[in-house]
């Protein structure tokens, strides 16, 4: 019985390893055979897709002088593995199903500090054209959120849209929506989702494009009996930018400036409290081999004006945008950046209405996907933090 168990066993293990080598690439396109007829169809093979993400996190705050913001070290490691199933052809398209997730281990903390969540999602593709539906990443996303819209330490500890994400991209630009439903609604939980779009038009260095966002805060379910219900809550915001991308005319690897309008209104109904803050915003961005510069500057009404009173249960952005004027200095070094691996130092210098704090990042991302290929792929791997 021993033996033919473990005959059984050797079989299995020389099969996956077999398929595993034959579908080293992410996706697989499976042509119609030519000889293939309305009375003999050709079959389509399923194939084993795999990938492997990794993230590690060094984030030191010193921020005791802010009243918008607290000092602390965030350090921690990410690991999130998927496997599926996919079927791609030329005619009807790629069709993956995905399941995994990731664990989030906090350096320095026990293991029973860690968090693992589930990954799981159905992803269809067809010419530029993609649909996520499920428990997916945020490296799903064509562009990353900008730091009013995601803080740091939320890209770090929330690594899946719950939802669904459906975008399109050809040489024209882009377009993406996204819905993360992130609370459900129960006695212990209040229903809050966000529902997101984002859209860039480009012609040769110049781009046009603007976002906008619904951040709904429900109530709990009726079972809930600690106390009275708390308000619903909206945070809508709109924005429009313009910039040009003038770094294949310079020395320059990456020369990105864009300048953006933002307007939100926030509500509070049980309090009716009504909020519309407006402002400008100018980003900055510059590369050139393994240095980088980075610089945002805000100027007009204190966003996010619940914030002191929900936090992120509400507003999921950076809380310096709460000051009136409020400007972002990076100068970050790439330790190893292709296709496949980016790693970097950063050293952040934040001003916020007077006030002057600083912080220091080592931010290392690894996925699997960019491995394949990567002597001829001139892409490179950027960070959830955008850089």
């Amino acid at each position: 019985m021993k033996k033919t168990l473990t005959h059984v066993i050797s079989i299995l293990l020389t099969a996956i390893v077999s398929v595993c080598a034959a579908n080293a690439a992410d996706t697989v396109y499976v042509e119609v055979p030519k000889a293939a007829t309305p009375e003999k169809p050709a079959k389509l093979k399923p194939k084993f897709l795999y990938n492997v993400d990794f993230l590690f996190f060094f984030d030191n705050r010193e921020y005791d002088k802010s009243p918008y913001q607290r000092s602390q070290t965030l350090f921690g490691a990410r690991l999130s593995p998927e496997i599926g199933v996919g079927i791609a052809d030329s005619t009807i398209g790629d069709h993956r199903l995905m399941a995994g997730c990731s664990y989030i281990q906090p350096i320095g903390a026990d293991y029973k500090n860690a968090k693992v969540l589930p990954t799981v999602y159905y992803q269809y593709g067809y010419k530029g054209f993609k649909a996520h539906l499920g428990l997916l990443p945020f490296t799903k996303m064509i562009e990353e959120f900008p730091d009013y819209l995601q803080y740091d330490s939320i890209a770090y500890f929330h690594p899946n849209i719950q939802g669904a994400l459906f975008n399109y991209r050809d040489r024209r630009g882009f377009v993406e929506l996204m819905c993360d439903w992130r609370g459900m609604w129960s006695e212990t939980t209040r229903e809050a989702f966000r529902v997101t779009v984002n859209g860039r038009y480009e012609y040769k260095w110049f781009f046009v494009g603007g976002r906008a966002m619904m951040n709904h805060l429900a109530c709990y379910s009726p079972e809930y009996k600690e106390g009275p219900q708390p308000g619903v809550c909206d945070d809508l915001m709109g924005s429009a930018y313009v910039g040009f991308n003038i770094g294949k005319v310079t020395p320059l690897d990456s020369f990105v400036v864009r300048a953006s309008y933002i307007i939100s209104m926030e509500n509070d109904r049980d309090a009716d409290i009504h909020k519309m803050p407006q402002g400008g915003l100018l980003e900055i961005f510059l590369r050139w081999r393994w240095i980088g510069f980075r610089n945002v500057t805000y100027y007009g009404d204190p966003q996010m004006p619940l914030y002191p009173k929900y936090h992120s249960l509400l507003n999921q952005g950076d809380p310096f945008y709460q000051a009136r004027f409020y400007n972002r200095s990076d100068i970050f070094f790439y330790i190893f950046n292709n296709s496949f691996v980016n790693c970097f130092a950063s050293a952040n210098f934040h001003y916020a209405d007077g006030v002057f704090v600083t912080q220091q990042q080592i931010v290392a991302q690894f996925s699997l996907d960019g491995v394949w290929g990567f002597r001829t792929n001139k892409h490179k791997l950027r960070t959830i933090l955008g850089k």
